[in-house]
């Protein structure tokens, strides 16, 4: 498959998402998108942290450890691909949520939800289910909302999941 089949059916299933709430009202939508900006992540590890004895300190270290890896990564991919928002992108479109930064790729808010709830699945397994349901909602919400493609929200995920497990990999 080429690189331009892949960006018209990625452009395809971002207006077939988007579609679905145009003219809607998406406050649920950005709330759950918001639980995705990082504070929730925070304040789980303390909580665990204080009241885990068995995994919570090091939930909470190798979840800092991973955050501190992820983010200048997700910077240095978003400046080295430039790729435009679809909100920037395509005329005579509004996204329901102003973004939090110029470009797309890949998705942070995605990656960094994908990272949670790997390291969620690994010291909680019983967790997993929902912190995975949880993280792919992140994801999808970055699309109906109009500020990522598809595309940006599957290297999110790709993004989450390899830092995390480098993370558990240098300190398990």
């Amino acid at each position: 498959m080429s690189l331009k089949s892949v960006t018209k059916y990625d452009t395809v299933i971002f207006h077939w998402l988007y579609d679905l709430t145009r003219h809607r009202d998406c406050r649920a939508i950005v709330w759950l998108s918001k639980t995705g900006d990082g504070y929730l992540y925070f304040f789980i590890g303390l909580l665990l942290m204080a009241f885990e004895p068995e995994h919570g300190e090091i939930f909470l270290y190798t979840a800092l450890m991973a955050y501190g890896l992820e983010l200048p990564i997700y910077v240095v991919l978003k400046k080295a691909f430039k790729r435009t928002r679809p909100c920037d992108f395509f005329n005579n479109f509004q996204a329901h949520v102003t973004p939090s930064d110029k470009f797309s790729l890949p998705s942070g808010h995605t990656a960094a939800a994908w990272l949670m709830a790997t390291i969620i699945a690994f010291y909680y397994p019983s967790f997993a289910f929902v912190a995975y349901t949880w993280a792919t909602l992140i994801g999808l919400s970055r699309i109906l909302l109009g500020v990522h493609y598809p595309t940006d929200v599957i290297a999110g995920v790709l993004l989450g999941i390899t830092i995390a497990q480098l993370s558990l990999t240098l300190l398990v």
